[in-house]
């Protein structure tokens, strides 16, 4: 019985000993490169007009009021006073701020893949209904 505690225990601190090599590496890896994929987005929604409509989409990345709500309400679970307006859809830097922030909370492990489909679909997107979308992008972004 004291042999399989032991086993157990050493078992426990390895993992614990992984766990924590892990967040110490992560905390000094640079932060994410998202220009790449932000950069095929604005090609695909607006081929880089900031003054792009479409529907309520606006910008160079054909950002919605929803979503700019979306930010807001992350922003203020944050506890920041910062808050982004329906007129900074407009301008390439804080659409490019609202991307960042959505992938930040819906997307910390900064997996491409989702980043595209949750621009297009959504927090619930499908990945069906993504596919598309999705492709294009990935085009896009060989191009560069």
């Amino acid at each position: 019985m004291a042999a399989v505690k032991y086993r157990v225990m050493k078992k426990i601190l390895m993992i614990v000993s992984l766990n924590m090599a892990v967040l110490t590496l992560s905390a000094k890896t640079p932060k994410f490169n998202w220009n790449p994929v932000m950069d095929a987005i604005i090609q695909v929604e607006s081929e880089g007009n900031p003054n792009a409509v479409s529907g309520n989409s606006v910008g160079v990345m054909q950002i919605t009021p929803i979503l700019v709500k979306d930010c807001n309400d992350i922003l203020k679970r944050q506890k920041s006073k910062k808050r982004f307006t329906l007129a900074d859809r407009y301008s390439v830097a804080k659409s490019k701020e609202m991307f960042l922030l959505i992938q930040a909370h819906y997307n910390p492990t900064n997996n491409i893949e989702k980043a595209i489909r949750l621009w297009n679909g959504g927090n619930n997107y499908s990945v069906r209904a993504t596919n598309r979308y999705y492709k294009k992008v990935m085009r896009n972004m060989s191009k560069n």
